[in-house]
């Protein structure tokens, strides 16, 4: 099962560190675009099942983006510590027909241009550890896996800063738990970011073909040069 942590893309509400650099109404188109790329990478995988995991304020609006494509459930609580508390709380639930434990990987909407091989190795890496972690250059994680719901596993102290991934091993020593790591890989969250996007889509921009249209359009409108912002 692999889960997309995401928010309806509101204004203000999404992508807020890009607000130096991107009108709010260009950072939500870029968010669905993003998140359009993410699912369609997510349901790339065989033999996955796909979801999105949500603020229950953002159920209906995301249902309605996203179809048929993922079904979509409310987190309980809020914040991102709650939000991935409820993945495994939901996910890891017993099923009728379920041989083995399931193998849940919660995953960011903002990464489509991750190569699939480093989803595919996560959930392989699930069937001999605990928990598998995808660290970002920043000290955060791009996706966090487990079979089983450890409620004390994400606090919501330092979720969203530099010593998330930190903080998250230090959960799984003192319960623990046996860790193996992703590739690291970086998530949009700043206008370097951003750039650093926009160039590497100019040369494959099949990897994220929808996000990849947007930001050509973008430079287009902006008469920037190619991988400026």
């Amino acid at each position: 099962m692999l889960v997309i942590m995401a928010k309806a893309p509101r204004p203000g509400a999404v992508k807020t560190r890009l607000a130096p650099s991107l009108s709010p109404a260009a950072i939500t188109a870029l968010y669905c675009c993003l998140l359009d790329d993410t699912l369609a990478l997510a349901r790339s995988l065989s033999n996955v099942d796909v979801a999105i995991m949500c603020p229950d304020s953002d159920v209906q609006e995301l249902a309605q983006l996203v179809g048929e494509e993922a079904n979509v459930v409310a987190q309980k609580g809020e914040g991102l510590a709650a939000g991935l508390t409820s993945v495994f709380a939901h996910f890891a639930q017993d099923r009728p027909g379920d041989a083995h434990q399931r193998r849940i990987i919660a995953f960011n909407s903002d990464s489509p241009h991750l190569p699939r091989s480093v989803l595919e190795d996560a959930f392989e890496m699930l069937a001999t550890h605990d928990v598998v972690a995808g660290p970002t250059h920043d000290g955060g994680y791009y996706l966090v896996g487990a079979k089983a719901l450890h409620p004390t596993l994400f606090a919501s102290d330092g979720m969203g800063t530099s010593s998330a991934l930190e903080r998250l091993l230090s959960r799984t020593q003192g319960l623990e738990l046996s860790v193996s790591f992703a590739d690291p890989f970086y998530d949009i969250d700043t206008a370097d970011d951003l750039t650093r996007l926009a160039e590497e889509l100019r040369q494959a921009p099949g990897r994220a073909p929808r996000t990849a249209q947007w930001l050509k359009d973008w430079q287009r409108l902006c008469g920037t040069r190619t991988g400026e912002l």
